[in-house]
């Protein structure tokens, strides 16, 4: 078993082969002074079982690309197996047509991986579980709920006085999930998006007066959807509102929204590699998934259950 990190996330790399007691594999990311991506490993994969260790965040193009020419290389370096580990899927969000004459990247992606030459996937928190379908070889999803529950009950405890919050509809079965295992009560928030990047709170399903509100989801890319939703749930009388994303995307002015915000605090994993901006704000803050991350790419190596991690 082996582990190669492209420039997506290194620190998150590190921190999985410290969980595995693995040295990273020796090799190059680079890129030539036009940008091409260039790619050389330092030591002998012939015959291994290998991981790429790469998120498709910003930006996202690169680091896409990156992924394709580290698997080609492994490939034609005689690896036994490849399995990209994206614990970012870039492109999820364009998982269907949502109008006339529009691709759907994530299908396109998730083929520009398989020709590459990989083996399997690994992610973790798809935007939408039948991406899992748009790959023709084996794809593992994983769930961030084993890191976020103990981290929620950690700073905030559970019971009666918590709230779930699902930030729209489509998040609900996520709410409700985290709202079983802390054995708090679920709202959500009716919202109706008029035009691409710009939400409006338009109702609030459930009684949070009095209440200490988590807002659950996903990704969390402009953030203008959970800080609306904030400010509606402290109108209808929450005690205090934080917010919990698997994703931290963060473009654009997203962090100073928040720290401008009824939030109390914003907790992302480090599927995506903080900013300086984000270490920065004292509303902002990371848990770690390189032990879950870690623990399923040992359980692949040693062909052992990955499902049996949420159990």
């Amino acid at each position: 078993m082996k582990v190669l990190a492209g420039n997506g996330n290194r620190p998150l790399a590190e921190a999985i082969t410290s969980y595995l007691k693995l040295p990273l594999t020796d090799a190059d990311v680079r890129r030539f002074s036009d940008m091409e991506v260039f790619v050389e490993i330092h030591e002998n994969v012939r015959g291994e079982d290998l991981f790429v260790v790469q998120p498709t965040s910003f930006p996202a193009n690169d680091h896409l690309m990156e992924l394709l020419v580290c698997i080609d290389a492994l490939k034609r370096a005689s690896a036994a197996r490849i399995t990209a580990v994206l614990p970012y899927f870039g492109y999820a969000r364009q998982d269907r047509k949502p109008g006339p004459r529009t691709p759907i990247s994530a299908k396109l992606v998730a083929n520009l991986i398989t020709t590459a030459g990989a083996d399997r996937v690994l992610t973790m928190d798809l935007h939408a579980g039948q991406i899992q379908g748009f790959f023709d070889i084996p794809t593992d999803n994983l769930y961030s709920a084993p890191v976020i529950v103990p981290d929620i009950e950690k700073h905030y405890g559970k019971g009666s006085d918590i709230t779930i919050v699902s930030p729209d509809v489509g998040g609900v079965v996520r709410a409700r999930a985290y709202a079983k295992r802390l054995d708090a009560d679920l709202a959500i928030v009716d919202k109706r998006r008029e035009k691409a990047g710009v939400s409006e709170v338009m109702n609030i399903i459930g009684d949070v007066k009095g209440q200490r509100c988590i807002l659950v989801d996903d990704i969390v890319d402009s953030a203008g959807t959970l800080c609306n939703a904030a400010k509606a749930l402290m109108e209808k009388g929450a005690k205090s509102v934080a917010g919990y994303v698997t994703h931290g995307v963060l473009s654009g002015g997203a962090i100073a929204r928040i720290n401008d915000s009824a939030l109390d605090e914003m907790v992302t994993t480090d599927s995506i590699m903080a900013t300086d901006a984000f270490r920065a704000s004292s509303k902002m803050r990371q848990v770690s998934v390189a032990p879950l991350i870690g623990e399923a790419m040992y359980r692949i190596s040693k062909e052992t259950s990955v499902s049996s991690l949420f159990d």
